[in-house]
């Protein structure tokens, strides 16, 4: 089936350019999928960059990285979405991989993750950990598939959440479909650890991952989030 691939993004020139070469030259990408790039207002070269390449950018006029990618669905074309995010790198064989998923019945997935140029040991487990079906381990750089009907069923991404909007997808599809996890590894980027330091982030990861799950809003898990982390 034909894929629609969505990247949000944001201030994403020193990464957006190889992605969408790695996307287009993937094995069996054909003419019948698309690439959308939906920009939140981006103040460096990402727009530039992509409508250079010959690639479709879509200026987003409401903001959030849930948002974006809600407005690439809407503007998409085929049934099948793909949400990568900018600095997230999946197998060459992505498409292929897919298709054999959504053959096996699962209507979403996603895969494990590995990072590019920080392999600590500890880096290492945690990315071991993603292949396991637990929603801690779960998250939008793993990228996420899913069909159009039930995405549109379930709401697609709440447009009020400034983070942990993947987690909140996910946890609706895996309540109320199949959900696989392909077994093979995306590249993920790990500026994020190398500017703060491991254990930094993971307690920052761990503090806002319980206060979603205590119900806290959304304007204090981004407070304490910014808080503590140096990103984005």
């Amino acid at each position: 089936m034909a894929i629609s691939i969505i990247i949000p993004t944001y201030n994403e020139e020193n990464s957006i350019s190889d992605l969408l070469k790695h996307l287009f030259n993937a094995n069996k990408f054909g003419d019948d999928n698309e690439i959308l790039v939906v920009d939140g207002g981006s103040s460096d070269r990402t727009v530039e960059i992509v409508q250079s390449l010959g690639f479709r950018c879509i200026q987003s006029d409401r903001k959030g990285r849930a948002a974006q990618m809600n407005v690439g669905a809407e503007q998409s074309s085929n049934d099948i979405l793909y949400f990568v995010h900018a600095d997230s790198f999946p197998p060459v064989s992505y498409v292929d991989d897919i298709n054999e998923s959504l053959e096996m019945g699962f209507q979403s997935g996603c895969y494990r993750y590995k990072f590019d140029h920080y392999p600590t040991p500890l880096l290492r487990i945690n990315s071991y950990c993603t292949r396991f079906d637990r929603i801690m381990v779960r998250g939008g750089d793993q990228t996420l598939f899913i069909t159009r009907s039930l995405f549109d069923k379930l709401g697609g991404f709440r447009e009020d959440y400034r983070i942990m909007e993947d987690y909140d997808l996910i946890e609706k599809i895996q309540k109320s479909a199949n959900f696989r996890i392909i077994q093979k590894d995306a590249i993920v980027s790990s500026r994020k650890y190398k500017d703060n330091g491991y254990f930094r982030v993971q307690i920052a990861n761990l503090t806002v991952f319980m206060m979603y799950f205590a119900g806290a809003s959304q304007e204090m898990m981004c407070h304490a989030y910014s808080n503590m982390l140096d990103y984005r």
